[in-house]
């Protein structure tokens, strides 16, 4: 009889453990359990919905453990950045270095009567020698807008903004405008003398974005730039006069069409301009042409 009994203790204690073996499976603290149903991380116990099919032993080890619960639903969001169809960028600013690109023919300019020839001084070619490394562009873009075109990888970009062109000369070139638009070489040196021009600008851009998912990838845009001169004006610095500013528009072209183009280069932006038309007015005689690149402080 007693061996029966003991018979029978031994089957019911394996059947226990063969139902907790179906579902669970007991693990030291610092081993990982995975199932199709349930992760368990020493203490702590991952299940997947579906609670009501655990067995009581299950319930009453998740009781005493940590229990998280995690949807595993499909549709949750994600980390991707949003793109929205119409984005706008305030206040860009651009850092970099100007110069021109002379192409005057001075035997025909000297004729014109622009160029005024002082005490026997005609103005030449070296009269507009600039000095690189100060002769700057500073614009300063009161908003940008990227319209999408084809899933954010075509885009247009469109703004308005002020470009800003400072050329320091190297020679004692002046600009005037009394008694009527002139340019002479002063009898003076002068330890700063810029030509400032400004132009109110809209600039039009096709824009090809290779990582639209990314905030900084890789992208550049091309297009134009039509600018309307609003101040131009001859600075100069002198022992003998002083801090002398001279304003006037010069026989100065009053539309500016540039060729325009950006590169996007993770957090770094570089653009260029190139004029397409002269900075002087043709009767000038003069053929000289603008262009500048540097840094663009811009979300893209």
């Amino acid at each position: 009889m007693k061996q029966w009994i003991i018979v029978a203790g031994m089957l019911c204690a394996a059947g226990s453990i063969s139902a907790q073996n179906r579902d669970s499976v007991v693990v030291q603290a610092d081993s990982i359990l995975i199932k199709s149903d349930t992760i368990q991380v020493g203490n702590f116990v991952i299940i997947q919905k579906n609670k009501n099919n655990r067995t009581p032993q299950e319930q009453a080890t998740a009781r005493h453990n940590k229990v998280v619960s995690i949807n595993f639903d499909t549709d949750r969001p994600t980390n991707k950045k949003r793109n929205d169809n119409v984005t706008t960028n305030w206040g860009i600013l651009d850092l970099g270095f100007a110069n021109l690109n002379d192409n005057t023919n001075y035997t025909t300019a000297q004729s014109a009567g622009y160029l005024t020839t002082v005490n026997g001084n005609p103005v030449t070619k070296n009269s507009f020698n600039l000095n690189a490394r100060k002769s700057s562009n500073v614009n300063i873009w009161f908003f940008m807008q990227k319209l999408n075109v084809t899933k954010h990888v075509v885009n247009l970009k469109y703004g308005l903004g002020l470009e800003m062109y400072n050329l320091r000369f190297d020679n004692n070139i002046s600009f005037r405008n009394t008694p009527q638009p002139m340019v002479l070489n002063d009898s003076i040196p002068f330890t700063k003398n810029k030509l400032y021009v400004g132009y109110l600008t809209v600039p039009f851009m096709v824009n090809f974005n290779l990582t639209p998912s990314k905030d900084n990838g890789l992208s550049f845009s091309a297009g134009v730039s039509a600018g309307y001169l609003i101040n131009s004006r001859n600075k100069q610095i002198s022992g003998e006069r002083g801090k002398q500013k001279y304003k006037g528009d010069f026989n100065l072209q009053p539309w500016r069409v540039a060729a325009i183009g950006e590169l996007g280069l993770g957090p770094i932006r570089l653009y260029g301009s190139y004029s397409l038309n002269n900075l002087y007015k043709e009767s000038t005689g003069l053929d000289q042409i603008p262009y500048a690149v540097g840094i663009r402080f811009s979300r893209f």
